[in-house]
């Protein structure tokens, strides 16, 4: 009898439409390899929808919140449904990136200095010598981010807005130049460094980091030590908040001047379209997108 999976996407925060196709994928490639698969668009009634659906195992491929920030983890352990990527208390920690990096500096892991304030404090004065990020604490990297560089009077203005939807506190974090690095971890297993080049300098207010508005470079065109080094901090950010199944950590690097190099963040569910860096850096490691999908679901447990 097959195994039947369900594949939990959508969801309702900033990134569900990046999580719809990534479960659209994931789905149709776990049809391929033979499971039985349900595709639930997660709503606030996900735990009635799988009490119904009594899975064998949820594939977990929400981005934001509630999929990744530990709450989704807690529905799943209630109903005691094996389900993939970080459990619990490593999703909350990862998504609150001022205890994330809290973590990351006990395990000898290099941050980026910041500081933890209102948005409305945020936005009256440089609290910091440009250049500085503007990142909401708590949302996937894409949505709320600012960089404020030394052309900047003052700080962006749209963090007063009634409006804004990324929480009431920010970090501001010194900006490191030189290259964005990502590795991704599976399981206990560094993956390859793939370099993100934004095709626009990200120097305007307005330029977040655009999805489609990079390319990427695999291998990294890095020193070997430091493209080592990546790999192993990788591998310790994942161990320093207690990720399971699969992990990205994203870091800057640069090359040019300090030579710093500094984690910024890891995320516990992040894409898994096919052209998503994850599948992209597994298959560079001659892992395809059926066979990576596959290994998610049967490294699924309770108790993450």
């Amino acid at each position: 009898m097959a195994k039947h999976v369900a594949v939990l996407m959508g969801g309702w925060s900033a990134e569900r439409e990046v999580s719809l196709r990534s479960g659209k994928a994931c789905a149709d490639a776990l049809a391929r390899v033979g499971y039985r698969v349900t595709a639930v668009d997660a709503g606030r009634d996900v735990a009635t929808v799988l009490s119904g659906l009594k899975p064998d195992v949820a594939l977990n491929v929400l981005h934001g919140r509630p999929g990744e920030d530990g709450t989704l983890q807690g529905v799943l352990e209630i109903l005691g449904i094996p389900y993939s990527h970080s459990g619990v208390l490593a999703s909350a920690l990862a998504m609150q990136k001022d205890y994330a990096k809290a973590h990351f500096r006990a395990a000898g892991i290099p941050v980026a200095e910041d500081m933890v304030v209102s948005r409305i404090e945020a936005a009256k004065t440089h609290l910091m010598a440009p250049p500085y990020v503007i990142k909401p604490i708590a949302e996937g990297s894409s949505v709320g981010v600012f960089i404020v560089t030394e052309q900047h009077p003052h700080p962006p203005q749209e963090l007063y807005r009634d409006d804004w939807a990324f929480g009431e506190t920010v970090m501001i974090e010194r900006y490191i130049p030189g290259k964005e690095l990502t590795c991704a971890v599976l399981g206990d297993r560094a993956l390859d460094v793939i370099e993100i080049v934004p095709t626009t300098q990200f120097y305007d207010y307005e330029a977040k980091y655009a999805a489609g508005g990079s390319q990427h470079v695999l291998p990294a065109q890095i020193l070997p030590n430091v493209y080592q080094e990546v790999r192993r901090l990788a591998l310790a950010a994942h161990g320093a908040l207690g990720c399971r199944g699969v992990s990205r950590a994203d870091f800057r690097y640069d090359d040019r001047g300090t030579g710093n190099l500094v984690c910024l963040e890891i995320n516990t569910q992040p894409g898994m379209t096919e052209t998503s860096l994850v599948p992209e850096l597994a298959a560079y490691a001659g892992i395809t997108f059926d066979e990576l999908v596959r290994w998610m679901v049967e490294d699924a447990s309770i108790n993450r």
